[in-house]
């Protein structure tokens, strides 16, 4: 899949979500992020993809719990099909998150300038009710009850992340 085809770059923010594999946790985020731009009619000012620091699950769509966990909720995430993070992409993007510190390390040793690690931020520490918790877990090897937790983790700092930046948005607006 490639990432021209899927990523607007003329939107005025550019964001990844990025985890391991980009089956579960990125894959959720990117469904509720963008559930949160098309309600709020940004999405010609947001763009939102999701990526994997592995290629073990590339091309293959998200796994059947993290599906499950979204439909649940009301989201429809059969879209996604996962794919690799390239570190190309540092330039087109304002915010790369990760879920957990050894992501945020990958993609920090990826990025080829000081602006471009800033960029880097860990999911949980836009909310400040979960910062502490600082990473989020990472349901593949565990059971359905705990894809659901990390869903509503990750509900509540996407709506975080989003509340952050929209007056950015509104100001920038066309």
């Amino acid at each position: 899949m490639s990432f021209e085809r899927t990523f607007d770059e003329s939107a005025l923010f550019r964001i990844c979500f990025v985890c391991t594999g980009n089956i579960c946790r990125s894959p959720m985020a990117e469904t509720i992020f963008k559930s949160m731009v098309k309600k709020a009619g940004y999405e010609n000012r947001i763009a939102v993809i999701s990526a994997g620091t592995g290629d073990w699950h590339v091309g293959e769509p998200s796994d059947e719990r993290t599906l499950a966990a979204l439909a649940a909720q009301g989201y429809n995430g059969s879209g996604h099909r996962g794919r690799q993070f390239d570190p190309d992409w540092f330039d087109k993007l304002d915010l790369v998150v990760a879920f957990d510190r050894s992501q945020e390390r990958i993609l920090k040793a990826w990025a080829p300038t000081d602006q471009d690690r800033a960029k880097v931020q860990l999911l949980l520490s836009f909310d400040s009710e979960q910062a502490h918790l600082v990473d989020v877990p990472d349901p593949y090897y565990s059971d359905a009850a705990l894809f659901d937790q990390v869903l509503v983790m990750i509900q509540k700092a996407c709506a975080a992340l989003f509340r952050q930046i929209t007056p950015g948005i509104r100001q920038g607006a066309p």
